[in-house]
């Protein structure tokens, strides 16, 4: 193991960014063998692969393994995740192996608010990092229009006389906006002659759209189409659902989706390749990068990594049981993300009692069935002997743990890590998912709460039950499960730390996600539209007299 040191001068991830040489984006492609007509510019440094040479590679056989990166219950501060994904890539390369993290996109709304960028940290960064914190490739605004799109036609059809019978008090489809912004969360629209009919109206953030997850989820043009036809934007009086297919939506919104269906190619801190595409919303969706970018990453590499949004018990829990039937690879590996930071916080201050968070987070694990490296993400004022004390809790659970440092270590800090994943990713190993998939909905989150979260069960509200109620009788309830809480305990109360037992999951709201094809179980006060608080990042970030941005992290 390292030795800790409590003299690192961590350096800013703007600062890195800024001295990093950059490859061009032709080098990046040329690589991984792709040709300079299988990818299309976007500047110097980014670019996409076209449509052809993205079928071409989904038709192809995968040849890499793939590596599920995610974590305990995480501060607010977050633990890490993505900048021990970019690191790990990094450090199998160093070690002789050709890999490429495979990462979701930011959303404006965090780098403003509290969070920052989502593009890793320190000398584990995917680059150029203000692109793609920023607008990169279009992505976000493609999502955007297309499901304002489907708002405004919405409205027009109301208009003009409502052939579909829409019921005004039953409409479903929100409108988005990629930023976060408290007053546009419940809202009035149609004021004003000739407007329309006043109703109430209201905006979720950007990553929180059913289209996003759509696109996500969908490995064809073809199958977005699908998905994006079957979305549910109301009800008839009749209680019958109305989609957008119904009001002939579909084909201008998949205009609107085509580029941003490409996967977007960039690159590390030292020069790798990088996916990052997409970026569905950890809570009310899946949390995790594009299926068409990860199936293309592992025809192109012997090892993708990839992640999970928020813990195992949210992001992992998802991707294994609702991403992987769509891929059709489950992981080699799965990486557990931990820092001492945490568990103490977990602890109340004892990580010998916070110790019990990461112990529900493996055990949730294991039962997949993959191979499990728990991963220190180390922090200049760790102590040896707490590292020691959470590897020989990790291995008598059967787990071995290893110290990485990839913020202030790059792929260099991560080579212990990249030798254990590769070891464990050789051992053969099943796959199983948490619940079977024709179960009733109330059966799959019950297995979830109990299995994922060390809950006893669950309870449903009347309005949630009758949902769930109405998706059976009209052919939906047999969708995945996809649970929205909050990300700070295991439980649906932020406030129980820890590994709380004895708890009950209460649902008190069911969503019915049918264009990406999940069912969203509503737990707890979680928020589709956050809002900025009173010293958000935003204020810290200026633009000199060239153009440099300064800030932005």
């Amino acid at each position: 193991m390292q030795t800790a040191s409590r003299t690192d001068q961590p350096p800013t991830n703007l600062s890195v960014a800024q001295s990093a040489r950059l490859r061009p984006i032709g080098e990046i492609a040329e690589g991984l063998g792709l040709g300079e007509d299988d990818f299309d510019s976007y500047g110097k440094f980014k670019g996409k692969l076209t449509s052809e040479a993205l079928d071409r590679l989904l038709a192809s056989p995968a040849k890499g393994k793939l590596i599920l990166v995610t974590a305990i219950n995480p501060t607010p501060a977050g633990e890490g995740k993505t900048t021990t994904s970019v690191g790990l890539a990094q450090g199998l390369n160093r070690i002789g192996e050709s890999a490429m993290p495979a990462l979701r996109e930011p959303a404006l709304g965090p780098v403003f608010g509290i969070k920052g960028g989502a593009t890793g940290g320190g000398y584990s960064q995917v680059l150029p990092m203000e692109d793609i914190n920023l607008f990169f490739n279009g992505d976000f605004p493609a999502i955007t229009a297309a499901h304002n799109l489907l708002s405004a036609m919405i409205d027009a059809h109301l208009h003009n006389g409502n052939a579909e019978r829409i019921d005004l008090r039953s409409i479903w489809w929100p409108r988005t906006v990629d930023m976060i912004d408290r007053g546009l969360r419940e809202i009035v629209v149609g004021l004003g002659k000739g407007n329309g009919y006043p109703r109430t109206d209201g905006f979720v953030i950007t990553p929180a759209s059913e289209v996003m997850a759509a696109m996500c989820l969908s490995d064809s043009i073809l199958d977005l189409q699908k998905r994006l036809a079957r979305i549910v934007i109301g009800l008839r009086s009749d209680k019958t659902p109305v989609t957008a297919n119904d009001i002939g939506a579909v084909g201008a919104m998949t205009a609107l989706l085509r580029d941003a269906r490409r996967p977007n190619l960039v690159q590390t801190v030292e020069g790798g390749p990088a996916f990052v595409h997409g970026g569905p919303f950890g809570n009310i969706a899946h949390g995790s990068s594009t299926v068409v970018g990860t199936k293309a990453a592992l025809r192109l590499t012997d090892f993708v990594v990839t992640e999970g949004g928020f813990g195992s018990e949210l992001g992992a829990e998802k991707f294994l049981n609702i991403v992987v039937p769509r891929i059709g690879i489950a992981p080699s590996a799965i990486v557990l993300v931990a820092t001492i930071r945490a568990l103490r916080h977990h602890g109340s201050g004892c990580l010998e009692s916070g110790l019990e968070n990461l112990g529900q987070h493996i055990r949730h694990l294991q039962q997949y069935g993959p191979p499990l490296v728990v991963a220190i993400n180390r922090f200049g004022d760790d102590a040896q002997e707490d590292w020691d004390r959470v590897a020989s809790y990790a291995e008598n659970l059967g787990v071995s743990a290893v110290v990485a440092n990839p913020f202030t270590g790059g792929g260099a800090g991560c080579e212990d890590l990249a030798k254990a994943v590769v070891t464990e990713a050789a051992r053969p190993s099943s796959f199983r998912g948490l619940y079977d998939a024709s179960a009733p909905a109330e059966v799959k989150v019950e297995n979830i709460v109990r299995k994922a979260y060390g809950g006893v069960g669950v309870e449903f509200s009347k309005s949630a039950q009758k949902t769930l109620d109405w998706a059976r009788a009209a052919g939906l309830g047999d969708l995945p499960i996809c649970i929205a809480k909050t990300q700070y305990s295991l439980s649906d109360d932020p406030k129980l730390l820890g590994a709380p037992k004895d708890f009950k999951l209460n649902v008190r709201e069911v969503k019915v996600s049918a264009g990406p094809g999940f069912l969203v179980a509503i737990s707890g006060d979680i928020m589709l539209m956050p809002g900025m608080g009173k010293t958000p990042a935003a204020l810290k970030i200026d633009v000199d007299s060239d153009g440099v941005i300064h800030g932005l992290y």
